[in-house]
């Protein structure tokens, strides 16, 4: 069947591509005296026919994240997501990486106004640099972790701190003995010292014990 000279079964899978290559933004600030509206402006003048916004630390996990889980939800193949920038919509430079891996093979493209990727552009290219993405995302949480196991590593051999509450000063302790050897009651040393009533509980029961 043709419409004026064009086939109907044309038009049809042109409307069907046109729907499908839908361009959606996400936009996200992190506290209240921030502003997101700029970050929207800018996505609709790239071309966004709808923006997905938010206000949320971006200390949240993405999976906690509404309005970034609504549009990853909407986006299909043959669709694109704009964001102003690429940490944007994570955590961590892990988080970010995991995101776009899942959308490169959903065959979903990625653009940032930063200019930083375009996975559309890429063309063939695209899971190559993503590819590399995750390797160095792997490499830093490796470093993170090597770094952490020689700070403690360190620590233990130097007799340092590892952690958790630090032990009271020598000086303190003879001091906390001294007023309980005088019968003050446990929480008029604390007022007297400044000491933790849990601190001066401990050392008067080492004292005790002793």
């Amino acid at each position: 069947m043709f419409i004026k000279g064009v086939s109907v079964i044309v038009l049809l899978g042109y409307r069907k591509q046109h729907i499908m290559n839908r361009i959606y933004g996400y936009a996200r600030c992190s506290t209240n005296h921030q502003q997101v509206d700029s970050q929207i402006q800018q996505l609709k003048d790239a071309g966004c026919t709808k923006v997905f916004s938010e206000k949320v630390s971006s200390r949240t996990p993405a999976e906690q994240r509404p309005q970034l889980q609504a549009v990853l939800t909407v986006l299909e193949e043959s669709d694109t997501l704009v964001l102003t920038r690429l940490d944007r919509c994570g955590r961590t430079q892990n988080e970010v990486v995991n995101i776009l891996h899942d959308l490169q093979t959903k065959g979903i493209f990625v653009k940032t106004l930063d200019g930083l990727i375009d996975t559309k552009s890429l063309g063939k290219m695209a899971p190559l640099v993503v590819g590399l993405l995750t390797g160095l995302a792997e490499v830093e949480r490796n470093l993170i972790l090597e770094r952490s196991r020689e700070s403690v590593e360190y620590r233990r051999r130097t007799n340092g701190n590892l952690g958790g509450r630090p032990t009271l000063e020598k000086v303190k302790k003879e001091n906390i003995r001294r007023l309980r050897d005088e019968g003050h009651s446990l929480r008029k040393i604390v007022t007297l010292t400044g000491v933790s009533l849990s601190a001066v509980q401990k050392v008067c029961k080492e004292e005790i014990a002793a």
